[in-house]
C-alpha cells in the first residue's frame, strides 16, 4: 500500500523543462519580451491552423429564421384558387395553397400534395395518390374528397370560376381516402398543368353555395396546405387590407420553409409602392414599369429578371387588307422593324426581341441575329420595287398602278396606295411601340394611320369582329406551349384567339398531334415545326417578350427565377429561400 502511495506522491523532475525555466530566468528584459512575442506568435499560428482545419470540414447550410417584407400593387379580394383574379389574389394564393402537383422554376411538374401519379396508356385517366402526411393549416388531413370537391366547384357554371375551362368534361372519382382518378373525354397532353390547382378544404367550404362562395370571409381568412399560413392581418379604417403576416407552415409537404415570416403589404399604385420601398417599409417589389425598374437598378437595387412566356407582335388581317395579303409587303414591313430599338426604348432593355410565335427560351432556341438597319431597309426597298410599289415623287408614299387600260384610253387604270392602319390599346408600352412602328414603316414609303382604343372598346369592337388591318397586341402562351387557340384554323373567329386568322393545314395537324401525344419529346418537336412554319409564312411581326422584373434584398439566398408565366410564380420555390445560415460538419450534410 505504501509502495502505491509513493508512486502517486513521487515528484518527477524534467531536466529539459528545468533547463528552459533557468534559461528564461536568466534572460534580460529585452530577451524576455522577445521570447514572449514569439510564444504568442506560435500560439496564434497554431490557433489559426486549427481554425482553418476545422473550417475545411464545415459546410454552411440554410437555417430557419428571418423575415421578408413584400410590397404588392392592389388589394386581395379572393385568396382562393378558384376565384383569384388580381396579382394580389394570386400572390397570396400561391403562398397559402398547394395542388396535387407543383411547377418548378425549371419548368417541370413535381408531386406536391400527391406522392405519385400514373397516366393510362390511352392518355385519358390520371390517378393521383395523396401523401399520408398532407394536411391543411388547421391540422385536417388532405383527402380525395377535398380534391373532388375543389374540381366540382371549379366546374360549377354558377360560380363562374376562371378555372372552369380547364376542367370541362373531366370526371373525378374517389378510389380510396387518398386516391383520386381524373378522366378526360379525349387525350389532352397539357392536362397535368391543371393538377397544380390549389385544393380547398371541403369541411370549411361545403356549406357555401355558388352565390355565397364569393362573399365568404374564408376568401380572406384563407386556410390551405401551402408553404405559408396566415397568422395576422391588418385592415384600414374602411376595411381594405393593409398587410397580411404569414408564417412558415411546419407540415408543408415539401418541407418547412426556412424564412419564418413573410409580410405582404398592399399599395394602391406604383408611386405609393416605390415610396414604401424607399422608406424601408418593404424590401421587395415586382410588376413595376421598366422605367421604375431602371431607376432602382441605377440606384444599386438587386434586380432579378426573366422573359415571360408572352408574345407581343403585329398581327395582319389579310382578309380585310388586300395589300397585306402580299408577302412582299409583309416582308418589307418586317425588315423595317427594329425590334431591339423597341425593347431598348419602350422597355428600357427589360425584354427579349423575338422571331417567332413563342419566346426562344421556351424551346431553347437562339435569339435574333442582328443585321444593320440600313441593310434591312435596302432589302425592303428592293422587295417593294420588284413588286411595282413606286414612291410618289410628291408625297413619297409608294403607289402601284392596277388594271389594264383599254387600247388608246386610260379607262380601267387605277392607282393603289401602300396605306394601312395600325391598331392597338391605350396602354403606355403599346402606344409607344405603335408610334415607333409607324416611324419605322414610313421609311419604306408606307402610309401608316395609327388608331388607339380603350381596352374594352378594342376587344369588343376591333378584335372580336376582326375589324383591323394590323393589330399590335399581346398573347400569353403559358408553360405548356399549347398554341392551338392562337394558330389553329378552327380558332379564326371569336371566341377563338387566332387573331391573324391564319390557316395552314400542316400547322393544324401538328397542333392536333401535340395535344394528343404524351411523348414530351414528340410534342416539343411538333411545336418546333409549328414555330418554323408560322415564322416562314409571316402572318405577323413578332416583336418581343417582356421580362418579369423582381426587386428583392441581397439577404435573400437560395432564390431561383426560372420559367415564370405569371408574377405569382416567383414564389414557386419559396420554401427553398433562406436568410440565416449555420455551419455544420460535412458528415452531417450527407
Amino acid at each position: 500500500m505504501k509502495d502505491i502511495k509513493k508512486i502517486f506522491t513521487k515528484h518527477y523532475n524534467i531536466p529539459k523543462a528545468d533547463l528552459l525555466e533557468r534559461a528564461h530566468h536568466n534572460f534580460s528584459p529585452v530577451e524576455k519580451m522577445i521570447s514572449v512575442f514569439f510564444a504568442v506568435l506560435l500560439a496564434l499560428g497554431a490557433g489559426s491552423l486549427l481554425y482553418k482545419v476545422n473550417a475545411f470540414f464545415l459546410t454552411e447550410i440554410p437555417a430557419s429564421g428571418g423575415e421578408l417584407r413584400e410590397g404588392i400593387i392592389g388589394s386581395p379580394r379572393f385568396i382562393n384558387p378558384l376565384l383569384s383574379l388580381s396579382d394580389a389574389d394570386r400572390d397570396l394564393t400561391m403562398l397559402i395553397y398547394s395542388g396535387l402537383l407543383k411547377p418548378t422554376s425549371e419548368g417541370k411538374l413535381i408531386p406536391d400534395l400527391a406522392s405519385n401519379y400514373t397516366v393510362s396508356e390511352d392518355g385519358l385517366s390520371y390517378t393521383f395518390t395523396i401523401r399520408e402526411n398532407a394536411t391543411f393549416h388547421d391540422g385536417a388531413p388532405v383527402l380525395a374528397d377535398d380534391v373532388i370537391f375543389t374540381i366540382q366547384k371549379a366546374q360549377d357554371s354558377a360560380l363562374k370560376s376562371p378555372k372552369r375551362a380547364n376542367w370541362e368534361g373531366v370526371s373525378a372519382e374517389k378510389k380510396g381516402d387518398r386516391i383520386v382518378t381524373l378522366t378526360l373525354k379525349q387525350p389532352y397532353a397539357p392536362f397535368l398543368e391543371n393538377a397544380t390547382l390549389g385544393i380547398l378544404p371541403k369541411a370549411l367550404w361545403k356549406d357555401a353555395d355558388a352565390e355565397q362562395f364569393p362573399f365568404s370571409p374564408k376568401n380572406l381568412d384563407a386556410i390551405g396546405s401551402g408553404p405559408y399560413k396566415i397568422t395576422k392581418s391588418k385592415r384600414t379604417a374602411s376595411g381594405i387590407p393593409y398587410y397580411f403576416e404569414l408564417s412558415a407552415f411546419n407540415d408543408y409537404t415539401l418541407g418547412t420553409p426556412y424564412i419564418k415570416s413573410v409580410i405582404v403589404y398592399f399599395y394602391p399604385n406604383e408611386k405609393e409602392l416605390l415610396k414604401g420601398f424607399a422608406s424601408g417599409e418593404i424590401e421587395s417589389v415586382n410588376t413595376i414599369t421598366p422605367q421604375g425598374a431602371k431607376t432602382l437598378e441605377t440606384n444599386g437595387a438587386r434586380i432579378e429578371r426573366t422573359p415571360l412566356p408572352r408574345v407581343f407582335g403585329v398581327f395582319f388581317n389579310q382578309n380585310q387588307s388586300t395589300l397585306l395579303a402580299e408577302k412582299a409587303v409583309r416582308r418589307a414591313l418586317l425588315l423595317a422593324t427594329d425590334k431591339k430599338r423597341i425593347v431598348d426604348t419602350v422597355l428600357f432593355g427589360y425584354g427579349l426581341p423575338i422571331e417567332g410565335p413563342v419566346p426562344p427560351t421556351l424551346l431553347n432556341e437562339k435569339g435574333i441575329t442582328a443585321t444593320s438597319t440600313e441593310a434591312r431597309l435596302a432589302e425592303a426597298d428592293e422587295l417593294l420595287t420588284r413588286a411595282k410599289w413606286i414612291p410618289n415623287p410628291t408625297t413619297g408614299i409608294r403607289e402601284r398602278v392596277k388594271g389594264l387600260p383599254a387600247r388608246g384610253t386610260q379607262a380601267g387604270k387605277t392607282t393603289e396606295r401602300l396605306s394601312l392602319s395600325l391598331v392597338t390599346g391605350d396602354i403606355p408600352e403599346l402606344r409607344e411601340s405603335a408610334e415607333l412602328l409607324k416611324e419605322m414603316w414610313e421609311k419604306t414609303g408606307a402610309e401608316v394611320r395609327l388608331q388607339i382604343f380603350e381596352s374594352g372598346d378594342l376587344n369588343q369592337n376591333v378584335i372580336r369582329p376582326r375589324k383591323f388591318d394590323a393589330l399590335l397586341f399581346g398573347e400569353i402562351i403559358g408553360r405548356d406551349l399549347d398554341l392551338f387557340a392562337f394558330w389553329h384554323s378552327s380558332q379564326r373567329n371569336d371566341p377563338g384567339l387566332n387573331i391573324a386568322m391564319y390557316t395552314n393545314s400542316k400547322v393544324d395537324k401538328l397542333l392536333e398531334e401535340a395535344r394528343r401525344t404524351t411523348d414530351a419529346d414528340k410534342r416539343i418537336a411538333n411545336y418546333r415545326s409549328v414555330v418554323a412554319t408560322i415564322s416562314a409564312d409571316e402572318p405577323a411581326i413578332f416583336l418581343y417578350s417582356p421580362e418579369f422584373i423582381y426587386v428583392l434584398p441581397e439577404k435573400i439566398r437560395g432564390f431561383t427565377l426560372g420559367q415564370t408565366t405569371i408574377p405569382s410564380e416567383r414564389f414557386l420555390d419559396v420554401h427553398h429561400w433562406y436568410i440565416n445560415t449555420e455551419k455544420v460538419w460535412n458528415i452531417f450534410t450527407r
